[in-house]
């Protein structure tokens, strides 16, 4: 979370002169990601803490990690560099996040039936 908001104000002040709005726009979305799954990181954990863990829950924590390193991390590399290759790699990390989330699910069902 400290992440989101350091890179959010970095985007908003230092890149604002910088950037287009096109960019800045790439920014501003890989904050957003970040902050949402960084926060569903912490609540994962704290989850984890209240329930028996399981290989579920652990592969949800992974995917949320990798999600945010691929999708925000190939957002703010594009804004930076200019290079849209990098584009390729975001929907792997939105695919990521989203088994994140199922693997999450899972694990709650899972854990409802012990």
């Amino acid at each position: 979370m400290m992440l989101a908001v350091s890179f959010g104000a970095f985007g908003a002040h230092a890149l604002k002169a910088i950037l287009d709005d096109h960019l800045l726009q790439t920014w501003k979305t890989a904050t957003d990601y970040l902050f949402y799954h960084a926060l569903g990181l912490i609540g994962l954990s704290l989850w984890i803490d209240k329930v028996k863990p399981n290989r579920l829950s652990t592969m949800a924590g992974v995917f949320l990690l990798l999600g945010i390193i691929l999708f925000s991390g190939s957002l703010y590399l594009l804004a930076l560099t200019g290079v849209t290759r990098l584009g390729m790699v975001t929907p792997i990390g939105g695919v990521c996040f989203l088994l994140g989330w199922l693997f999450w699910i899972l694990s709650a069902l899972k854990s409802g039936n012990n």
